[in-house]
Order: structure tokens, then C-alpha cells, then sequence
């Protein structure tokens, strides 16, 4: 019976990460998609003439698109990297020493 219980809590763990790891990832796209769109408008800000001097694209500069870059591409590394450097093995590694951890804090002997 109790490997059962094991067996559910390790589900529902494996579960809330799976569904943090989406929430991350829907995110991750709204956050690309809106860099995106600013992208397009500072590269038609600077290399054209149309008048896109209105107020957020007007702060659009080359600072803010190098840190906005670095940004984006450092979510995109930890998102999607850390799949290949923390694989599949060492998630499960990491959840069994955690509730190793846990049960042996709630054990009352």
C-alpha cells in the first residue's frame, strides 16, 4: 500500500512540475512574441523614415534592445538548455532525493 502512496505523490509531483514547465514555456512565446513585434518597429525606427516617434518606441534604443536581447536569449537558454544538461535522469535522481528527504523528516520513531 505504501508503494502505491509513493507511487501517487511521485505522480502528482512529476505532474506540478510538468505544468510549471508549461506555464513557463506559454511565457516564454508571449514574451518572444512581443520582442518580436518591438524588434520590427525599432529596425523600421532606425533604417527608414517613417515617423515612429511616439511614446514607447521612441525609447527603443541600442541599449535596450542589446539588454533586451541578452535577456530573451538568456530565458531561452534556461528553458530550453537546461533540458539537455539536466536531463530526464537527473530530474528523477533529484526527485527521489527529495523525498527521501521528506520522509525521513516525517518519520516518528
Amino acid at each position: 500500500m505504501e508503494t502505491n502512496f509513493n507511487n501517487d505523490q511521485e505522480e502528482a509531483i512529476l505532474k506540478d512540475l510538468a505544468t510549471k514547465k508549461v506555464i513557463q514555456l506559454k511565457y516564454f512565446y508571449k514574451h518572444l512574441f512581443v520582442y518580436g513585434i518591438a524588434m520590427i518597429l525599432f529596425l523600421l525606427k532606425e533604417y527608414t523614415n517613417l515617423p515612429l516617434q511616439f511614446f514607447p518606441i521612441r525609447y527603443l534604443n541600442w541599449v535596450v534592445v542589446i539588454i533586451w536581447s541578452a535577456v530573451v536569449i538568456g530565458s531561452a537558454i534556461d528553458l530550453f538548455a537546461s533540458y539537455k544538461i539536466f536531463g530526464q535522469e537527473w530530474e528523477e535522481r533529484k526527485l527521489r532525493s527529495i523525498l527521501e528527504k521528506k520522509y525521513k523528516k516525517q518519520k516518528w520513531e
